[in-house]
């Protein structure tokens, strides 16, 4: 909240009551999205749904009411799962989408304050600035420099100059202000916006397929597929035993249903959506969730200086007059005239509501040191913004009188080249630049002109300037960032520092904070001239890059990206832009960054705090870990069942059927939430950043990955088998026989639970995890089983029989030794390691 010095006084919050519940928020309203009913028709096209709907009519149609009944209310429990999970994916993503939401600034009882975009109303005083989004359509009534880029109404890429005098001086809802200021009384809101208006097409706009849900999907479509003959084959061999339609109908639906791996896309919805919002718990707004898949894979990430690796508290530290060739300290030394003068010009040359740190500094510096105090005075009459090779910027006051005031400041060699200096005078200034950025401090020329006409010159380096002096400021390291940057380097993450300011400033700090490779620099310019194969090798190599701009950015990152990098850039301005579009996973800063920089990436650090995104590709390097653990463990369980159903029955053994509908629905119910609940809650295992990212053409589904996984499936398979063959030696009956091989399922579900926690390290380390999801969901399995083997009635139903304390301990003990044999991989493995 901050005072405006002018006449805009804004409304009252009177005014602001009414207009709200005469016009309404400022949101836009198009179709209502019935999350409810949407999960309800989306759970109704799931194959293993509609599996259960014919299979629960088959029963009740053959007058088997109580196994019909058990299917129908499986299906209400499967319904029930999935609508839970999905409530909590829409929960978490709902959450995201408010945060992610522009804020902005309006002036109200002459006071300029920072509101949500909803909460800004009709008659308001919108301030809008270089760098963030227009938020509700508006006329202009005051403006410096104003331009706005406008494609997203009419395609074109170009900014739009506007001004109150001209006849185009309205701004409008979605656009972005390209330079300068403006202040512009609210017109339209919500719906009533010209976007609002045509905002219906943007319904029609459905979400990109990540690459991993494309696998995922593409996966269980060939499963289905794989079922369904599957389904006809079993359903041939039981109809030419039995030449009964139905019952041999029932038995083939059983294997189709133990095919079907629809954990998968469930698991994959459920881990995507809730580690976002952990990551937004942790000041982390993922706005893409192809990002969260991407975030694990990160090999290089690259960083501006300012505000990223320092405070962004910009002190103004040093004063440099050219006519006096001294250096002073504002905050310890008298100033002179010379001083002052210096200090004066460089606030005129800074915008008159400053929004930058090194404006603000020279503002306040200018507060306390000068008097009297003549901003009041004096108005605008013409301004050049930041531009050119090397950067500049030039502003013109006058007073009433007619006194005007032409000051400009910028990178000291712009100021140089636009200035009348000998060669002493450049020899001077290049040794204050050396020495003042060897300590680490910020320069800025500062430059004065004299032009008495109206007819500006067209750029700002036509005019000829006095070289005055240079300001200096120090915005020292974040105490944090030397550990932050050991936390990347020990996770096998380059680090390359890109920044429009000089060599030997960033030289400086990057050795104060123990960077690597900051020996060697590049400038933007150097960059340019590069051919393809040397740029790419040259940028591999080096690690800071300095006088960057637009151009020269979008190289280094296109560069990586030709040598198979997966890049993560971060950036705060308006000109970042495309650096960060085109980054694998573009980093803005959630405080000072501009609204531009927001809307290009795809990740926000909301503190500005690169600590945040070691978090980051640790949370995706753990998210991406327990999603592959529960994928595994879906496919080493669903092997064993498969193989069970059908084997007995393709080699014609003497329980063919061993299995019915209802027992594999429950072995569903049962691997359902212990994928997507239990795997989804594991935490970080210690060795995740201290490994090398992940290639991010790495799928869940190529051989190398899943030869775990169908091994431990077989060898599950060759236990329940075993024990088939085992109580058929016995000489059990059919039930005694479905009961051993079930518990045998139910066990080795359990310890296969435990023991793919991780495929790393021992389950006596896992064990102590902290996941209290684990012994709940074991304890209520364990129960459930319990009540199944041994409460008669459900006995009965499920068509079991009691076991004897051997034979249960025998299943038992099959199950654990069909798991545990992996215990010895990873014993060998962490041998291997040492």
């Amino acid at each position: 909240m901050a005072a405006y010095h002018s006449d805009i006084k804004g409304l009252t919050d009177e005014e602001v009551l009414a207009s709200r519940q005469k016009s309404g928020s400022n949101t836009l309203q198009f179709k209502k999205e019935n999350g409810f009913l949407d999960a309800l028709k989306s759970i109704a096209k799931e194959p293993m749904v509609i599996l259960l709907l014919v299979t629960s009519s088959i029963y009740f149609i053959s007058g088997n009411i109580h196994d019909g009944i058990f299917l129908a209310a499986a299906i209400v429990l499967v319904a029930g799962i999935s609508l839970y999970q999905d409530s909590r994916s829409r929960n978490a993503l709902a959450k995201l989408k408010d945060f992610t939401q522009p804020g902005c600034k309006v002036i109200r009882n002459g006071i300029v304050v920072e509101i949500k975009s909803e909460e800004l109303v009709l008659g308001d005083s919108m301030m809008v600035e270089e760098g963030t989004s227009v938020v509700s359509d508006g006329i202009i009534v005051q403006s410096n420099d104003f331009s706005v880029n406008e494609s997203i109404l009419t395609g074109e890429s170009l900014a739009v100059f506007k001004d109150p005098a001209k006849e185009d001086n309205f701004v409008y809802s979605g656009t972005t202000v390209a330079s300068g200021l403006a202040i512009a009384t609210v017109t339209a809101i919500g719906n009533e916006t010209k976007l609002g208006k045509i905002g219906k097409s943007l319904e029609s706009i459905e979400e990109e397929k990540t690459p991993l849900e494309l696998q995922i999907s593409n996966f269980v479509k060939k499963m289905v597929i794989a079922g369904a003959v599957v389904f006809i084959f079993v359903w041939g061999i039981n109809y030419y035993h039995s030449k009964n339609i139905l019952d041999s109908l029932l038995k083939s639906l059983t294997l189709a249903m133990s095919i079907l791996p629809e954990e998968i896309p469930v698991a994959f919805t459920t881990f995507m959506a809730l580690g976002a919002w952990r990551l937004m718990k942790m000041g982390i707004v993922v706005k893409q969730m192809k990002t969260v898949e991407t975030l694990g894979s990160a090999t290089v990430i690259c960083t501006d200086k300012t505000g990223t690796l320092t405070e962004n508290k910009m002190s103004l530290a040093r004063l440099y007059t050219l006519s006096g060739n001294k250096i002073s300290n504002p905050e310890t030394d008298v100033l002179g005239d010379e001083e002052k003068e210096l200090l004066t010009l460089s606030m005129w040359s800074s915008e008159p509501i400053p929004f930058d740190p090194m404006e603000v500094a020279l503002h306040n510096a200018y507060t306390q040191l000068i008097l009297p105090d003549e901003r009041a005075a004096y108005k605008m009459v013409h301004e050049y913004p930041l531009g050119g090779k090397p950067p500049m910027m030039t502003h013109l006051f006058e007073n009433a009188e007619g006194k005007r005031i032409i000051a400009a400041k910028g990178a000291p060699e712009a100021l140089m080249n636009c200035s009348k200096l000998n060669a002493a005078d450049k020899q001077q200034i290049n040794e204050t630049i050396n020495s003042l950025a060897k300590d680490g401090f910020r320069v800025l020329g500062v430059g004065e002109a004299v032009f008495a006409g109206t007819d500006f010159p067209e750029t700002q380096q036509e005019f000829s300037f006095v070289f005055k002096g240079i300001v200096a400021f120090y915005d020292p390291p974040k105490k944090n960032i030397q550990q932050v940057l050991n936390d990347f380097y020990t996770a096998g993450i380059d680090v390359k520092i890109v920044t429009g300011d000089n060599a030997e400033t960033t030289t400086a700090i990057a050795k104060q904070i123990g960077f690597k490779g900051y020996e060697n620099s590049m400038t933007g310019d150097e960059l340019m001239q590069l051919d393809e194969h040397e740029l790419e090798e040259r940028v591999k190599a080096t690690h800071i890059f300095t006088r960057m701009f637009p151009d020269a950015k979008l190289k280094i990152i296109n560069a990586l990206k030709a040598k198979h990098e997966i890049v993560a850039m971060t950036g705060d301005g308006v000109n970042d832009g495309p650096a960060l579009k085109a980054a694998h996973i573009g980093i803005a800063m959630g405080k000072k960054g501009t609204e531009i920089a927001k809307q290009a990436a795809s990740l926000i650090l909301v503190e500005d705090d690169l600590s945040k995104m070691v978090d980051a590709v640790a949370m995706g390097r753990k998210i991406y870990t327990n999603l592959k653990k529960a994928i595994q463990y879906i496919i080493s369980i669903h092997i064993p069942i498969i193989l069970t159903v059908f084997i007995p029955l393709a080699l014609g053994w003497v329980y063919p059927n061993i299995f019915t509908p209802v027992h594999i629905i429950f072995l569903e119910l049962i691997m359902g939430p212990t994928c997507s609940i239990i795997y989804e809650n594991e935490p970080m295992e210690k060795n995740t950043m201290i490994q090398a990212p992940r290639p991010f053409t790495a799928t869940f589904f190529n051989w190398k990955e899943l030869a775990v996984s169908v091994l431990q499936g077989l060898i599950i398979t060759a236990g329940t088998l075993s024990a088939y063959q085992y109580a058929v030696w016995q000489g059990m009956d059919e039930a005694a026989t479905r009961t051993m091989v079930f518990t045998v399922l139910i066990a080795a579900n359990i310890f296969l639970t435990l023991v793919n926690r991780s495929f790393y390290y021992s389950i006596f380390t896992t064990i102590q995890y902290k996941n209290n999801l684990v012994p709940i969901i074991i304890m209520i399995t364990i129960a459930i089983t319990g009540v199944l083997l041994y409460v008669k009635p459900l006995t009965t139903f499920f068509l079991f029989e009691h076991l004897s304390i051997t034979n249960l301990s025998i299943s038992i003990g099959i199950g654990f030794l069909s798991v545990i044999w992996y215990e010895v991989v990873k014993l060998i493995k962490r041998s291997s390691k040492k």
